[in-house]
């Protein structure tokens, strides 16, 4: 394992000031040489390191970068931080020790994208990192490490907090980018991507708070030496979010590449004594599921998607052998139902007649062929949204259908068997009195 990047120091006293810190390094030399670079030298040092984007998609962030326009015109940065895929957490934790990483890396970003406006838009639920963001920049402007002429170069900058209503759907950029101009938020259709029409109908660059926390670091490692870590098409360290069954939940920062049993096992303790993993979520609650026989795949971007899932946002939900594959299923499936915004059909109608499939099979209404049913809308949602809202519902449940159909198969018996006993023995009184 490699030494920490991003969690270095991250439960330091008093690291959320801009003094603490300063004294660690930020705002220092790194940034002086990042701001000193021609912008396309640093938009290819970003390329060269093989950063991908940490927020789900896994796109190339230098490449990103190097979508945006040149010429004199309005560009703007968004900082994506409502965070809202079930089973993240690592951008809190973030935010809420170290918020002045998260600006040093807009600073970044903006000047590589030449961007002089930067939003953060961060949960609502984030009321706490919310406070502490505010005041992180409050302090960066104050020393005139935002604003006009940052450092001494001819980099100008001014940066908002945005907080957000709570949506889920709000995680999607378009849709963000909507809910950041004051309407509601539902997604765009693309093209145009935000590079050229975004916020404002401005070029936007968009990322994430890890990615762009990132940056720093990159740039006082150089692309060469960050690249060396992780794998190839991986490169670099990775938070992760692990909860569900597991003994010791949390926030890791790994090494991409990393066995996923040393993962689940080795850092967050496994299931209780007794159990096992049944399966597992490898990126929040809209990946396809793995089984406890997928424990020994690599985890980083290549490995997951040939194993048919993704790594996402890092977030690990592990789900042991005591638990109904059913309840998981539609647990998720009525999650995803509440968030559509409902703007394009295969997701509204698809989200909800899929929660009725798993009501029918909990209450033993079911037969075989709804799992064929439910399975065919799956697969009708997959690529055929507006965003991918709809395929988040769609690829996880679909998932659990397709590996653990048998179970289902004997949930449907039992739950049928079930309704029948407590149907006669619901007339059987009656019955009775009559006779």
């Amino acid at each position: 394992m490699t030494d920490l990047i991003l969690f270095k120091n991250i439960d330091e006293p008093g690291l959320a000031t801009l003094d603490v810190y300063r004294a660690r390094g930020g705002y220092g030399d790194r940034l002086r040489k990042a701001l000193s670079m021609p912008r396309d030298g640093l938009v290819e040092e970003l390329k060269a390191s093989g950063l991908r984007g940490r927020g789900g998609a896994g796109f190339s962030m230098g490449t990103k970068a190097s979508f945006m326009p040149k010429g004199q015109m309005d560009k703007y940065l968004v900082c994506n931080a409502d965070e809202s895929e079930p089973g993240t957490f690592k951008d809190r934790e973030l935010m809420q020790k170290c918020p002045h990483m998260l600006l040093e890396g807009m600073i970044i970003a903006a000047y590589a994208a030449g961007a002089t406006r930067a939003f953060i838009y961060i949960r609502g639920e984030y009321q706490q990192q919310a406070d502490i963001l505010e005041r992180a920049i409050a302090e960066a402007k104050a020393a005139g490490l935002l604003g006009d002429r940052i450092l001494g170069f001819d980099v100008n900058l001014e940066l908002w907090l945005h907080r957000g209503a709570g949506a889920y759907i709000c995680g999607e950029e378009t849709a963000l980018l909507d809910s950041l101009e004051g309407k509601r938020g539902n997604p765009r259709l693309k093209p145009p991507f935000p590079a050229n029409q975004g916020l404002y109908q401005g070029p936007t660059l968009i990322n994430n708070v890890e990615t762009l926390a990132t940056l720093p670091h990159i740039v006082e490692m150089g692309a060469g030496e960050y690249a060396k870590i992780g794998v190839e098409n991986s490169t670099g360290t990775k938070l992760i979010s692990i909860s569900g069954h597991v003994m010791k939940p949390g926030n890791y920062e790994i090494e991409l590449g990393m066995s996923s049993r040393d993962i689940i096992y080795g850092l967050a303790g496994g299931p209780g004594e007794g159990r096992s993993v049944k399966l597992w979520f490898p990126g929040g609650s809209s990946s396809p599921v793995l089984t406890g026989d997928d424990l020994d795949i690599p985890y980083d971007f290549n490995s997951m998607a040939k194993a048919g899932t993704m790594l996402g946002s890092g977030a690990i939900i592990v789900v042991d052998d005591q638990t109904s594959v059913v309840d998981v299923a539609l647990k998720t499936a009525q999650f995803y139902r509440h968030e559509s915004c409902g703007k394009c059909t295969p997701c509204r109608e698809g989200t909800n007649w899929t929660v009725k499939m798993l009501e029918r099979i909990k209450s033993g209404e079911a037969t075989p062929m709804d799992l064929d049913l439910m399975a065919s809308v799956c697969e009708n949602i997959i690529g055929n949204c507006l965003c991918v809202l709809g395929d988040a519902m769609a690829m996880p449940v679909g998932s659990m259908v397709k590996k653990f159909r048998g179970e289902f198969e004997e949930y449907i018996e039992a739950a049928r068997e079930r309704a029948e006993r407590e149907l006669i023995a619901s007339i059987t009184p009656s019955v009775e009195v009559a006779a």
